[in-house]
């Protein structure tokens, strides 16, 4: 028998923007198919088309895309197994649940809302926990197992609405192997008759998700841990379809968690702590008021990818090692699922911020350049891509986003035109402006334009000045820029030009009123 091929899926709801849990649930996918040789699919499950969002589908090819999550078959690049869109497949499903009736593992449910409620109440009443259409109460309701066959068949032909439902056995253990957790024993007394068809035909997700992952393939589901109560169900599925030879093995992710570990990671606590919970900007409605709202993206506030991909691999993973700084390839050599913890995972916003700040200052200065060009050109400033590089080089060790570099940077390309007042009030004086007046005459006699020639040249004038360099560095740092720190004070004044900073000190010198 030949070794069956690892074949994995991300199968995500349009629903709207990307849930950052969504992205680890893809990252972990795609490591372990990339790790044994395998291939990543995706599939849209789009069953439940009340809660389809347009513009969600698009959002999500785009976001695997610049996370570096590559889709080997599926939505957008296309396959053998195609449709991999839910609502284009629906034709195929009615013969599954077909052959379940007949089987006699389902069964006809012609239960009205009314009925159903109905149910609901008089368990609440009789204080039965968590009421639910199960081995029990389906024999108190109206489906093919209670009423006579002729009446089934009259309601059919008739044309009466109904749902399709797995009849679960009422006593009986449904086990099954987690490749995090071991081994997973539920009692059939705790699952639920489900809907596999909805009156309007579509299947749920439960039907259609065993339906295709048999169809394609698929070799390992790896999915959340809110998955883990429906598992049960679906083993019964691969059970009563013939399939169970072939049923894929269960990895159920550990939660993300908030990051004071008191609930599952949701938008709205990104919103209140100030940080994104979605890889790329969403542009949405508000369900409530109909007001066009964005959602913060972990793109378009300065994250570069491959810093949230680390990120995330280590939430709820860990290789072993001290090692956490792991590329792409790095990543997928040491993943194993069995190094998925089970324990939920607190969501660290300082971490992805570390990490960010690493992957930034690693990458050269050519890389980083364009960052900064882009924001020139929205501000109509015209700069050589030589100088942007040599401006980057400076800053990139003081910046956590390459968006910074523009905020940061302003003063390379605009003269200041206030100055940091803690710094002119202690160290601002007539000697020292006199020192900075002869250090801006003495400049365009530099015979070396270098930071250690300018230097050189800014320790002469103070001696002659009869000063300690001590005593006018920070006099000279706020003439040129403004602001009281920055990157290598040479390496900037370099950057800017002799003829540029000795027009700023020259205005500084003339602006700032020495202390009295």
């Amino acid at each position: 028998m030949t070794e069956r091929e690892v074949r994995v899926r991300f199968a995500p709801s349009p629903t709207g923007p990307l849930h950052i849990g969504g992205v680890r649930t893809a990252l972990y996918n795609y490591l372990l198919a990339r790790k044994l040789g395998g291939k990543m699919l995706l599939r849209i499950e789009d069953t439940d088309q009340n809660r389809f969002v347009p513009g969600a589908e698009q959002y999500i090819l785009e976001a695997l895309a610049w996370c570096g999550i590559v889709i080997d078959e599926g939505q957008g690049v296309g396959g053998p197994h195609g449709p991999y869109k839910q609502s284009e497949r629906k034709p195929m499903y009615k013969q599954y649940a077909d052959q379940l009736i007949a089987a006699g593992h389902a069964y006809y449910a012609f239960d009205t809302a009314e009925e159903l409620d109905a149910m609901r109440a008089r368990l609440q009443a009789a204080k039965v926990p968590n009421p639910q259409y199960n081995s029990i109460t389906r024999a108190q309701m109206r489906n093919s197992l209670t009423l006579p066959e002729d009446e089934v068949k009259a309601l059919l032909d008739g044309g009466a609405q109904y749902v399709i439902r797995l009849k679960v056995p009422r006593k009986e253990e449904i086990r099954f192997q987690d490749l995090i957790r071991g081994w997973v024993v539920v009692h059939s007394s705790a699952v639920d008759d489900k809907v596999l068809m909805k009156s309007d035909g579509m299947p749920t997700y439960h039907l259609a998700n065993i339906v295709d992952d048999h169809l394609m393939e698929i070799s390992h589901v790896i999915r959340g841990e809110e998955w883990l109560p429906s598992a049960p169900l679906h083993v019964l599925l691969y059970r009563y379809l013939g399939w169970e030879s072939t049923m894929p093995q269960f990895a159920h992710l550990p939660l993300l968690l908030k990051p004071d570990g008191t609930g599952k990671l949701s938008k709205r606590d990104g919103d209140r702590l100030g940080f994104p919970v979605f890889p790329l900007e969403w542009h949405g409605t508000d369900a409530e008021t109909g007001e066009a709202t964005i959602s913060r993206g972990y793109r378009e506030d300065g994250y570069l990818p491959e810093a949230l991909v680390n990120f995330l691999a280590f939430l709820g993973w860990n290789p072993g090692t001290q090692q956490e700084i792991f590329s792409m390839d790095e990543l997928i050599q040491a993943f194993s699922i069995e190094r998925v913890s089970k324990s939920p995972a607190k969501f660290d916003q300082n971490k992805v911020k570390w990490f960010n700040e690493h992957y930034l200052r690693a990458k050269s200065n050519a890389e980083l350049a364009p960052y900064l060009l882009q924001a020139l050109h929205e501000h109509a400033i015209v700069c050589s891509p030589e100088k942007a590089e040599q401006i980057v080089g400076v800053m990139k060790e003081r910046v956590s986003f390459p968006n910074d570099f523009w905020q940061e940077a302003k003063y390379f390309f605009q003269a200041p035109t206030e100055y940091d007042e803690a710094v002119i009030s202690k160290k601002w004086n007539a000697p020292v402006a006199a020192a900075l007046t002869a250090y801006a005459e003495a400049l365009p006699s530099a015979t070396e334009v270098s930071a250690e020639g300018l230097k050189t040249l800014f320790n002469d004038t103070m001696a002659a000045q009869g000063l300690k360099p001590g005593q006018v560095l920070q006099a000279l740092r706020v003439a040129v820029t403004g602001a009281a720190a920055g990157p290598d004070l040479f390496e900037t004044l370099v950057i800017l030009g002799v003829p540029e900073v000795a027009d700023r000190l020259r205005t500084a010198v003339a602006t700032i009123a020495p202390a009295a």
